[in-house]
């Protein structure tokens, strides 16, 4: 596995002008892997868009090196990284307390009287998107940290992971209009608890629309 990152030349215009809705992004990322996409493969791809000191990022975890020409396609020169993830896979144990960081599409699904198939809809509140990740992280493998220091006002503890971005992005669909969808970043602290399971999750991601820039869950040790 290979986690690489380039920075997006947001201050060149004339270069991003294609990068204007969630599909512009996906293809991006499909083509930075040319020889897949010869051979008629389609390997998941997880990516996201991280923010940075005023600047923005493409991240992007895959089984191959993407192709550094191709990645650099709407980014700046130079910037481009690509590091081996299977070192940290590695080094991930149980009980291991780790900073993480999660673009995801927090979703649920409302079925009517009489429907054979539900409705999947957006969380929209801050509270359901926050439960919403807290329902996951045991079937994924870990363990959200709680604050037992820091208590609300109801003198409950309080968790430590917080929803620093909550966007609504543009995908174009080839048939009808377009849709927009919930993207919300999570940031804090976990516990690994079945280190298995979650070496999987950073691998597959968390959530829908993956192909669309969700579900990417990045760690680093806590110091």
């Amino acid at each position: 596995m290979y986690l690489s990152r380039v920075e997006i030349d947001s201050n060149n215009r004339a270069k991003t002008r294609d990068l204007t809705h969630l599909g512009a992004y996906h293809n991006w990322v499909e083509q930075s892997f040319p020889a897949e996409v010869a051979a008629g493969e389609r390997p998941r791809h997880l990516w996201r868009i991280d923010q940075l000191n005023g600047r923005r990022y493409l991240l992007v975890l895959s089984e191959e090196k993407p192709d550094a020409e191709k990645l650099v396609t709407y980014g700046v020169r130079g910037t481009v990284m690509t590091k081996s993830y299977d070192h940290l896979l590695a080094t991930l144990h149980d009980g291991q307390l780790l900073q993480f960081r999660l673009t995801a599409n927090p979703t649920h699904t409302i079925t009517k009287p009489g429907e054979r198939q539900g409705r999947v809809v957006p969380h929209i509140t801050i509270e359901r998107q926050r439960q919403w990740l807290i329902a996951r992280a045991e079937k994924s493998g870990f363990e959200l940290v709680q604050n037992v220091s820091a208590e609300d006002p109801d003198g409950q503890p309080t968790w430590s992971f917080d929803i620093v971005g909550r966007e609504w992005p543009e995908l174009h669909r080839r048939v009808g209009q377009g849709v927009r969808l919930s993207r919300v970043t999570f940031e804090g602290l976990l516990r690994i608890s079945d280190v298995a399971t979650f070496k999987e999750t950073l691998i597959k991601g968390i959530g829908r629309e993956k192909a669309f820039g969700m579900g990417l869950m990045t760690v680093i040790p806590e110091a």
